[in-house]
């Protein structure tokens, strides 16, 4: 049985460190008190300790001061929040300087070792590493098809991300007749535990036959292999069922809230 207590102590610890330190290319730090601000084209990520221990008016301040300076790159950034955070009435603050929270998803774990035995996909369906451009516009155009919205930036961003650690980001697809029906990612951050699961998008035909359940199974061989004793995802509602069924624990709930420059006429 897992100790969800001492793992969240140790995603607050390990994790939160990494979101200012694993930098791809075209990212850079800055340090502002407790916060770190993460930037690079596109948009920019807040990254910020369990709890920030300022009076109202520093954290009022502190929360403006990020805002104010990705408006200066006229850029977006978010704010990752966890349901544990203290303040308490961080989101509150958040909203009233204009951030937006986005969908709430839930951050679950698991023990690599109880994940990693062999889980072949459907019939008519083969899983492959990539590492390709190419592969990377084919995940992306599969991907607008799920989400129905624009998003020629992933092929972009996996393509910087895999070039500036390629041992740190596995990228798999799940391909049916030649097609992308389903692709899902593995990183790594060296000195942390927990090995992240992220993307599992899969085309709305192709889903409830395992192929999510065999990306899992994947990555989690991938873990194991470099010696990572943990799995951690944020889950949609979606996913989320999924992964509590395979033996994943709740640790927290995250919500991204995100400021966007006004449009100008």
């Amino acid at each position: 049985m897992l100790d969800a207590t001492r793992l969240r102590d140790e995603y607050d610890r390990q994790i939160r460190a990494a979101e200012g330190s694993a930098l791809a290319e075209g990212m850079t730090v800055e340090t502002d008190g407790p916060v770190v601000r993460v930037l690079y084209p596109g948009r920019g990520f807040v990254s910020v300790p369990r709890a920030l221990r300022l009076d109202d008016a520093e954290m009022d301040a502190l929360i403006a001061r990020q805002r104010d300076r990705f408006a200066a790159l006229g850029q977006p950034v978010e704010w990752k929040t966890r349901s544990h955070d203290l303040p308490a009435d961080l989101t509150d603050r958040l909203r009233a300087a204009g951030f937006v929270p986005e969908d709430e998803e839930t951050v679950l774990v698991a023990a690599t070792v109880h994940l990693a035995a062999p889980t072949p996909p459907p019939t008519g369906v083969t899983l492959r590493e990539v590492d390709t451009d190419a592969d990377f516009h084919r995940i992306a155009a599969m991907h607008e098809q799920v989400w129905h919205n624009g998003r020629d930036w992933l092929a972009a961003s996996l393509s910087r991300r895999k070039a500036a650690s390629p041992d740190n980001l596995r990228i798999l697809v799940a391909e049916a007749d030649g097609d992308v029906v389903s692709a899902a990612w593995l990183e790594f951050a060296d000195g942390v535990d927990f090995a992240g699961l992220w993307g599992g998008s899969t085309l709305a035909a192709w889903r409830g036959r395992g192929i999510y359940r065999a990306l899992v199974a994947r990555r989690a061989q991938l873990a194991a292999d470099r010696g990572a004793p943990y799995l951690q995802v944020d889950a949609s509602a979606d996913s989320a069922p999924i992964l509590r069924r395979l033996g994943f624990v709740e640790l927290t709930r995250t919500t991204p809230y995100v400021w966007t420059p006004p449009v100008t006429a």
